[in-house]
């Protein structure tokens, strides 16, 4: 991690906000499965493990879209554009079927484990918003206005969808964090 990190840091301009958006993601599906399997929800566990590897492979697709972009020019950098466009939509996906499965692990029930379940929460919708803001970058660029279009209908929808997921998953958290404790 410290590695990616400093990577990060660099003045290159790869790893960028769509790499880190979806480790972001990554992180919120590994919080899922913590809870998951402390939990005892092998399955849910599986599920999260998948989406984490998913997420962390789209990172690294996010890279070289960029890095393509940067050796490209004319067509052939529209072809690229629309590419590095395409990628973070996918892991806008990602991101929001890490929100769902962080609505899975929050049904769980486990009041020592809200906090957790919520912080998945809130990763995979940073993620989801990270992702979302790598797309519109590059539609900035891109000439092809029926295919930013498509994707700007994709890109809203699943935007919809987590906005608000991730604001009734905010409120259950608080709820469940302000509850008396039974054993308190």
């Amino acid at each position: 991690m410290d590695e990616y990190l400093t990577r990060l840091a660099s003045a290159e301009p790869v790893p960028g906000g769509g790499s880190a958006a979806m480790i972001v993601a990554g992180a919120a599906c590994a919080l899922v499965a913590m809870v998951a399997r402390i939990a005892k929800n092998g399955e849910l566990a599986q599920r999260a493990d998948a989406l984490r590897a998913r997420a962390i492979e789209q990172s690294r697709r996010d890279e070289r879209a960029f890095e393509r972009v940067m050796a490209t020019r004319g067509d052939e950098r529209q072809a690229a554009l629309t590419e590095a466009a395409e990628v973070p939509l996918e892991g806008m996906q990602i991101a929001l079927d890490a929100l769902h499965l962080s609505a899975n692990a929050l049904a769980l029930g486990n009041i020592n484990l809200v906090s957790d379940a919520g912080c998945a929460a809130e990763f995979a919708h940073a993620g989801l918003l990270g992702c979302a803001y790598n797309v519109k970058i590059n539609h900035r660029f891109m000439r092809d206005a029926a295919k930013v279009a498509a994707q700007r209908a994709t890109l809203e929808r699943i935007e919809r969808e987590a906005t608000s997921l991730a604001s009734s998953l905010r409120k259950a958290v608080n709820e469940a964090l302000q509850s008396k404790s039974k054993n308190g």
